[in-house]
Parts: structure tokens; sequence; C-alpha cells
């Protein structure tokens, strides 16, 4: 069985300005440790599939950054979307351009499994990641099943989708159990959320997908049709194409691209399908959306400060200060703060509450509107 990994990457990750910025979104960044997001996704599959088995789906603006930043990737398989769609048609485009790949090497459908990854979580520890991995793959190659990998709460979250199951898995936590999916559940309210975790039953959709290849197209002609029917002529178009590097979308493809809904693979698939199952995770799984995440995930000081960069506070507690201004003799002071969220770059910043970092976008909606383009 041929592995491989696609990786979505095509996000531009707003609600981190002013550090992501159109050609430099939050994959780019290094918001978790030393190296950008997606380096370190593809450093935690490497033990199961290697780079050049790797995939890599994304916008046009954005081939040639993560070429440049991701130098031990083929170039040719960082691929362009030829719209910006959602992820049911991206995942469809890069199914095609695997399936095509992979013909050329006498590799049929059913001979590859596709682990479909993101590039915005921050995991821990490896090991418990690669053993849950490869349960689900393994568990795929074998079963005309689409697995998703599911995190066990430890908090009443609103900010996340849920997966049902019918029952509790058991304690083994060295075991990456796998269950059918009873059903997907929207970002609940926080009483709701309270009650999942209570039940025991409900696991955090971690966004994180493993498919036969052969599986995944007939299960998105089934129940996605507007995206399924197009994988093939797709494939097609990708044909003798799949070793050239590509300086944007290939035209053959836009065409049947284009005509695919705006649909998300968590509607289009995952909520219609009657073949899921979910792996329960051995690692512990945050998502990276938005500047408070980084409270979760980075070391604070003794007044439960994140600090970084040149900085002079007094009397600060509870608060983010990135200065990253680093062109520009910049200094951040501050007094008398708490829970804020400071960040400073070489042409803008950013200061807010920090229980409204998810309203960060409205500030690049409005540099939008009013055509400022040089601070996106």
């Amino acid at each position: 069985m041929k592995r491989t990994a696609l990786i979505m990457a095509g996000g531009s990750g707003e609600r981190f300005w002013p550090l992501s910025r159109k050609r430099k979104p939050k994959q780019l960044l290094p918001l978790a440790g030393e190296k950008t997001m997606i380096e370190e996704s593809i450093d935690r599959i490497s033990a199961l599939i290697p780079p050049e088995d790797v995939f890599i789906i994304t916008g046009e603006h954005l081939l040639e950054p993560l070429r440049n930043g991701l130098p031990s990737l083929p170039p040719q398989n960082i691929i362009a979307e030829p719209y910006k769609r959602n992820t049911a048609p991206c995942l469809a485009l890069g199914a095609s351009f695997i399936e095509a790949k992979y013909a050329a090497l006498g590799i049929k459908s059913n001979e590859i499994s596709i682990a479909v990854l993101t590039a915005d979580q921050n995991i821990s520890p490896l090991s418990g990641f690669i053993k849950t991995v490869d349960a689900a793959m393994n568990y795929v190659e074998n079963n005309p099943q689409i697995a998703t990998i599911g995190i066990p709460p430890n908090r009443p979250e609103t900010g996340y989708g849920y997966i049902e199951t019918k029952d509790r898995f058991s304690a083994d936590n060295d075991t990456a159990e796998i269950k059918p999916v009873l059903a997907f559940r929207e970002k609940p309210s926080l009483k709701t959320a309270r009650e999942f975790l209570a039940a025991g039953n409900y696991l955090w959709n971690s966004g994180m997908f493993f498919w036969r290849l052969d599986t995944f197209k007939i299960s998105m002609i089934k129940n996605c049709p507007s995206v399924g029917d197009h994988i093939d002529p797709m494939r097609d178009a990708y044909l003798n194409m799949t070793d050239d590097v590509l300086d944007d979308a290939l035209p053959e493809a836009a065409p049947f691209f284009k005509s695919m809904p705006n649909t998300s693979i968590d509607y289009g698939l995952m909520e219609r399908a009657d073949n899921t199952v979910v792996a329960r995770a051995l690692f512990d799984w945050d998502d990276i959306g938005s500047w408070d995440s980084l409270d979760r995930i980075r070391e604070k000081d003794s007044k439960g400060n994140i600090s970084e960069g040149v900085t002079a506070l007094t009397d600060v507690t509870d608060s983010i200060i990135i200065n990253q201004a680093k062109d520009r003799d910049v200094i951040i002071a501050g007094v008398g703060l708490d829970n804020t969220v400071i960040v400073v770059t070489d042409d803008a910043g950013l200061v807010c509450p920090k229980d409204r970092v998810q309203e960060v976008k409205k500030c690049v909606e409005i540099i939008k509107e009013d055509k400022n383009d040089k601070w996106l």
C-alpha cells in the first residue's frame, strides 16, 4: 500500500494579523516553536510518510513562499488551486493529483491511502500521534471506511466541533481504539459543551481524515456528486503533468474545479457518509486559531505573560506581548495591563483585550475595505 499525506495550507490566518499576511500566513509562522507550522506538520508525519509522498494544496500566491520555505519537499508536490474554494473541492483536487502521479508508476487507487492533515495544530507527544495515525491508516487500508481522529476533551470547549460515538471509549490509553461515528455535532453552546464533556462519548473533531483513494472517490460521488463527479476528469488533466513544477494552477483542471460548489469536507462528505469511524487520539492536541491559543502552548513568566522581543513591562499580567519589529529599533512598553494582546511588526501594531482576539478579522476587513493592501 502506498501511503501519502495531503496537507491543506491555503488559509490566510487573519486572526494572527499583523504577523500573518497574505504571502506569509500562519502556516508559515513559527507560532508553536522554532519551526513554521507547516514544517512541523511535515516533520510529524515523516516517520510514516517520507517527504516525496507528501503533497500540499494551496493558493497560487503561496506557491513560491511555500516552495522556498520547504526545501525538503519536491517543489512539484506543492499544488495550486485554480480558484478559492472550500475543503471538499480542495481534497478532490489533491486526490486527482495523487491518483495521476502514481498511475504513471502502475499504482491503482485501491493501493493508495491518504492522510489528510492541516498546518495549524499543536500536537504532543509525537509517539502518540504516530501510533494513532498508523492505526487509522491501517484500518482504512483494510476496510472501505473513512476515518477521522477524535480528541478526548479536557474542557467544555465551544470553539470546536464534536464527534459523537454510541458509547465511551475504554480506559486503555495505549490503544488508538476505533469506533463507528454516530454523529458529527456543530460547535456547541457552553451548556451543551459541558453536557458533552460529562457524557464521555464525545470527542473534539481534529479535522484530520484518512481514506483509501478509491473509497474517497466512491464516497464523494455518492454523497456529494457535485464534487465527486469531477475527480476523474481532473485526474485525467493531471496525467503526465505531476512531475512538472507548475508556476500556477493547471489550466486544464480549472473548469472542473470552478464548477464545484464552495462546500466543506465536513458538510459535503463526513456528515452524510454512513461509513465513517473515529480513532481516539493518544496525544494532546490544540487548534492554533487565534492569539489566545498561545496561552496553551507557550511558556509564561511568573506573572502569566508571554513576551517576545524587546519589551519594558510593569504591572502587566496574563498578557501576550509580541515584538517582531526586526528592521527597526522598537520597544514595547506596557503599564497596568491585564489580559491584553499587543503585537508589533515593522509596519503595523495590534492592541486588543485577550477575550476579543476572534475579532481581529474585523480589523483586517476594514483594511481591505479601505484598500490599504500594503498592510495585508
